[in-house]
């Protein structure tokens, strides 16, 4: 990687963060030296970048910096818009809508050529938003996850059998063929997976919960890995 294209790479690794990166998590992303980094980070220093922080302790663009507006090459503008394509299939309307939204702002400002080439590589997703009902409950649930929301489900399960739950919505994972919620259950004091195209019905209710170290999205990820 020349020298240049890793300066961009690093100030945009530093930009994505809210908090000091060490040199050695540094070094690993980019695959180069500690030693490199040192160097690339007092170039930047030298040149205006406001980087605050020591080596040994990590760095961290100042609050309030501001950096030119980033560049992306051919093959990341072709995973943005792939990724843009698979939210308006697979995802709730309102998500749907906004990755159009964004789209188009960027490609508003892409060069022709550049442009074209986005509009036809030759990879596709299929259209599948308006046949996808279980999206519906996905907008319902997203909303109720950021707010912290306790939810009263009613649900069917494999054994097509109904029940009522009030769970604590955690996350929302598509596996392949369908979206489940992740959520902490009431009734079974744990974690439990629901199904959105299992789901008859769904009401928000106004009591909140709170996430903690032994019960978030995350853990529930990292005790399925063990």
């Amino acid at each position: 990687m020349a020298k240049h294209d890793r300066l961009l790479a690093l100030m945009t690794l530093l930009r994505s963060k809210r908090y000091a990166v060490t040199a050695s998590e540094l070094a690993q992303t980019l695959s180069v030296s500690e030693r490199t980094i040192y160097r690339d980070i007092k170039s930047l220093v030298h040149s205006g970048v406001p980087i605050a922080g020591e080596a040994g302790i990590g760095y961290v663009l100042e609050r309030g910096s501001h950096l030119p507006p980033l560049m992306f090459n051919q093959q990341e503008m072709i995973a943005l818009e792939l990724g843009m394509r698979m939210v308006r299939s697979l995802s709730d309307k309102e998500l749907a809508e906004a990755s159009t939204t964004a789209s188009a702002k960027i490609m508003s400002v892409l060069p022709d050529k550049l442009k074209k080439q986005i509009e036809n590589f030759p990879m596709r997703v299929p259209d599948v938003h308006t046949k996808r009902l279980a999206t519906k409950s996905a907008k319902i649930l997203r909303h109720a996850i950021n707010d912290q929301r306790k939810v009263q489900l009613t649900y069917t399960t494999e054994a097509n059998e109904q029940t009522i739950r009030t769970i604590q919505p955690l996350g929302l994972i598509f596996w392949a063929h369908s979206w489940t919620l992740v959520s902490w259950c009431e009734l079974r004091k744990g974690y439990r997976q629901f199904r959105l195209d299992r789901m008859d019905e769904i009401l928000v209710l106004d009591e909140r919960f709170e996430v903690s170290e032994n019960k978030n999205l995350e853990h529930y990820i990292k005790t399925r890995a063990h």
